[in-house]
């Protein structure tokens, strides 16, 4: 790869400042064939004069500077100033006036000049600089006499012309170009000169911005943006009209894509950067994209083998990758060479195809056919023969085919309308069956879903009973647990109830045998007859149990019944 060093200053040169490349350096633009060759020699014995890719560049020309130049000095680290006293020192040496003035500046009166300007004289039509800071008064008279004050310029202006002398200083990505009193156009960029022209003039015909350039330079078939140019023009007068003639041509290639100059029968590639053209014999052959491009290509008319019309449209991705061998064919774009051989293949398949084996298949997909189908004879030949043809072919352009497909087809004439007819009517009919198997499947899932939400009802009735009789069995567990708790209480209180009763009778009964005194017994005795008095009313009448006293009581017991029955008979 060749690259110009910046600043410099070039004549008759195409690029400065970028990145220049020959063929065959870099793996991805390599060379396609032979460098040298310029002409082919055909086997019938016709010569034929074709491109050819030369291993010189051509962009390769002397600098400007390399020539001695009289009253030309490059501006250099030291500066503008530095530059001015060179050129004073040789307009001296060589007897012609010097451009320095010897005026020695005041502090309080005259014309200023601050710090970072250049004071400006007419002396007598020739250029008189002030690069001292400080005032200049206008007297003496003599000194002023043949003299005219003609203002300041800064030191760091881009452009200064004054009486015949011409500053010029560039910056970053900007790029002057300048016409010599020679009419040689130059450029410049990064640095600067000073020049003073004896005959002639040095012109400034135009300051550059490099990074925006004012016209792009667009892909026709795709619209990616390939990069952006700007013709600088000077203006000439020819048999007394005045005319803009292209001098210089700057070219900002943008990364990924490059461009080929043309001298002659000489190609050469530019790869992406900042680039210009001066030498009239080198021209701007095109500009291309190395990255990967689609497009939608609709074809001609094909007959198939039974002569029936068909226009296809066609999917193509691609990537250039040798943009020379595209050139050296004659192609603009590689979608241009792709179209042409695209549509020869494709005329040669159909062919020799039958209108019923393409009508069928609807459009072309990497996995759509199985081979089992009839009409897979068109999708074949496209996948095969159709791929692998155009691929070789466009390797023969520098070009790589990545994906073709077809995406639609449009049959013509009476037997393709007639046939389009019976094709609608079968996909009606398709379309119905497939609405009712649609509607049939719609009801099927409705009755199935309506089955499933009956199954579940029955399911949370069924859990719910569970429930319910498990609720049911629980109370009545609790329940009987509760009464079987109360009564195992209670019997438990009565029996200890009549424990402590007959504990207490036992304690009471053992106190009473204690007891040995026959009046203590006696009160005992009667305490417990006023207790069964109190008990049993006043008119109760205890009959003994025991001995003649209970004889007594069963006799008395039969009187009072007798009595009872006589006085109920009376009654009656």
């Amino acid at each position: 790869m060749t690259t110009m060093e910046s600043p410099s200053i070039m004549d008759n040169t195409t690029v400065v400042g970028g990145a220049l490349s020959n063929i065959g350096e870099t793996e991805f633009l390599r060379e396609p064939f032979n460098s040298k060759v310029s002409r082919s020699e055909p086997s019938d014995g016709k010569s034929s004069i074709g491109a050819r890719v030369v291993s010189k560049s051509l962009r390769h020309s002397p600098d400007y500077l390399d020539i001695d130049r009289p009253f030309f000095i490059k501006i250099s680290k030291e500066g503008l100033i530095s530059a001015l006293e060179k050129l004073d020192q040789q307009l001296k040496q060589s007897n012609r006036g010097r451009i320095l003035s010897r005026k020695s500046p005041t502090d309080w009166i005259g014309k200023e000049i601050t710090p970072g300007e250049l004071g400006l004289i007419n002396h007598g039509g020739l250029p008189k600089l002030l690069t001292r800071p400080g005032r200049y008064p206008g007297f003496p008279l003599r000194n002023w006499w043949a003299r005219t004050w003609c203002g300041t310029k800064g030191l760091s202006d881009t452009v200064i012309s004054f009486q015949g002398l011409t500053v010029v200083q560039v910056s970053q990505n900007q790029a002057a170009v300048v016409s010599d009193p020679q009419n040689q156009i130059f450029v410049i960029k990064n640095s600067g000169f000073v020049a003073y022209a004896v005959e002639g003039s040095y012109d400034v015909l135009a300051i550059v911005d490099q990074t925006h350039l004012s016209h792009s330079i667009k892909d026709t078939s795709t619209g990616v943006i390939l990069g952006w140019t700007d013709e600088i023009t000077m203006p000439s007068a020819v048999s007394g009209q005045r005319r803009e003639y292209v001098v210089a041509l700057f070219l900002n290639i943008p990364a990924n894509n490059c461009a080929i100059l043309q001298k002659g029968d000489d190609l050469e590639l530019l790869t992406a950067g900042q680039h210009y053209i001066t030498n009239p014999n080198v021209t701007l052959r095109g500009m291309y994209t190395l990255g990967e491009n689609q497009k939608e290509m609709p074809t001609k008319d094909i007959f198939t083998r039974d002569q029936v019309p068909v226009s296809l449209t066609i999917y193509l991705k691609w990537q250039l990758t040798e943009p020379l061998k595209l050139a050296t064919h004659g192609y603009n774009t590689p979608y241009d060479a792709l179209r042409d051989k695209t549509q020869s293949i494709l005329t040669q398949i159909v062919a020799h195809l039958d209108y019923s084996s393409m009508v069928k298949q609807r459009s072309l997909g990497p996995d759509m056919d199985d081979g089992t189908d009839s009409s897979s004879a068109f999708l074949d030949a496209l996948r095969t023969r159709a791929m692998d043809d155009l691929h070789m072919a466009a390797l023969d352009y520098g070009i790589i085919l990545k994906d073709l497909a077809v995406i639609d087809r449009q049959f013509k004439g009476e037997i393709a309308a007639t046939m389009d007819k019976l094709t609608t009517r079968a996909l009606q009919a398709q379309v119905e069956a497939a609405n009712v198997d649609r509607e049939n499947s719609n009801k099927i899932k409705q009755e199935e879903g309506a089955l499933a939400v009956a199954r579940v009802k029955a399911e949370s009735r069924n859990t719910q009973a569970d429930a319910e009789a498990y609720s049911v069995v629980a109370a009545a567990k609790a329940q009987a647990q509760r009464l079987q708790i109360e009564a195992e209480a209670q019997a438990k209180a009565t029996r200890l109830a009549a424990e402590a009763e007959a504990e207490a009778v036992r304690v009471k009964a053992e106190a009473d045998t204690k007891v040995l005194d026959q009046f203590a017994r006696e009160m005992e005795l009667r305490r417990i007859d006023v207790a069964r008095v109190k008990a049993f009313g006043a008119r109760t009448v205890f009959v003994p149990t025991d001995g003649m006293g209970a004889q007594m009581g069963g006799a008395m017991a039969t009187g009072m019944a007798a009595a009872m029955g006589a006085d109920s008979r009376r009654a009656l």
